[in-house]
C-alpha cells in the first residue's frame, strides 16, 4: 500500500463545495476534506453538523505494505522528515515503549491484536537481555513455575531490497511457551516480522524498528479424492 504524500495542513483546506448548493442557493459554504489517495472532496460537517473523520476508513480497507514500504515508513519515522511521513501514520504504526513493548508484553495484551488473523504493525526498539554482550531480549515473561514465554527466531534474516541495494532486514519469530531448563517448548501461532535499516543484520541496541504482529490461523487439510474404478 503506497500512501500519497502530502502536507498534513493541506488535507483539509476550506474550499468551496458545489455539492453543498441547493437551487436556492440558501446552504452556507462548508469546508470540505480531501482523501489523501485518491483526491475526492467531501464535506467536513454533514446536515446534522457531525464532523467526517478520515481515519475512518471504509470496511474492507486494510494497512498491508511490502516489505519495501514497511521501511520506508521505518525510515521517515527515523529521520523526521515532513515531507515524506504520512500525517496519519502513528495511526496505524503506533510506538510501543518500555514496558509496553513488544518483547515484554504478550500480543494478546497489545493494542489492537486479537486471533482474527489480522496484521498489526507497531514501531519498538529492541533491548538488550543482559547488560553485557549482544544477545536481545526476547522473554515476554516468565510463570511462577519458571517457565518462560518468549519469541524465538525462525530461519535465516532475509535481506530486504530497494532495486538492487539492501535497504534492511527482516527477521521472522515465532512466540514459544514452556521454555526452561529440561522443558520442551511448545510452538504457538503467533508470529512476528521484525524489520531494521542499514546494511548489518542485527539490529543496534535502542535501535528504532517495525514489526508486524499476528496470529496465524492453521491451513486448511486438503481434501482427499477418491477415484471410483
Amino acid at each position: 500500500m503506497t500512501w500519497q504524500m502530502e502536507d498534513a495542513g493541506a488535507i483539509i483546506p476550506p474550499t468551496h463545495n458545489p455539492r453543498d448548493e441547493d437551487e436556492d442557493g440558501n446552504n452556507a459554504l462548508l469546508p470540505t476534506i480531501a482523501c489523501p489517495s485518491c483526491g475526492h472532496s467531501f464535506p467536513l460537517f454533514d446536515q446534522r453538523e457531525i464532523v467526517h473523520d478520515l481515519v475512518g476508513l471504509p470496511a474492507g480497507v486494510k494497512f498491508d505494505p511490502t516489505d519495501q514500504e514497511i521501511l520506508e515508513h521505518l525510515e521517515a519515522k527515523i529521520m523526521g522528515d515532513v515531507r515524506k511521513i504520512h500525517f496519519l501514520i502513528d495511526q496505524f504504526i503506533p510506538t510501543l515503549e518500555g514496558d509496553e513493548g513488544i518483547c515484554c508484553t504478550h500480543p494478546e495484551r497489545l493494542p489492537g491484536v486479537s486471533k482474527d488473523g489480522q496484521i498489526r504493525h507497531f514501531f519498538h526498539r529492541p533491548a538488550r537481555a543482559y547488560a553485557t554482550g549482544t544477545r536481545k531480549r526476547r522473554r515476554v515473561h516468565n510463570n511462577a513455575d519458571e517457565r518462560e514465554t518468549r519469541w524465538h527466531k525462525t530461519g535465516k534474516t532475509r535481506s530486504v531490497l530497494a532495486g538492487r541495494v539492501v535497504k534492511g532486514f527482516k527477521k521472522i519469530l515465532v512466540l514459544y511457551n514452556n521454555y526452561g531448563r529440561q522443558r520442551k517448548p511448545e510452538k504457538t501461532n503467533w508470529v512476528m516480522h521484525q524489520y531494521h535499516l542499514g546494511k548489518s543484520e542485527e539490529e543496534r541496541d535502542g535501535e528504532l524498528v517495525v514489526s508486524k504482529v499476528f496470529h496465524q490461523t492453521q491451513p486448511r487439510r486438503p481434501m482427499l479424492i477418491y477415484k471410483v474404478r
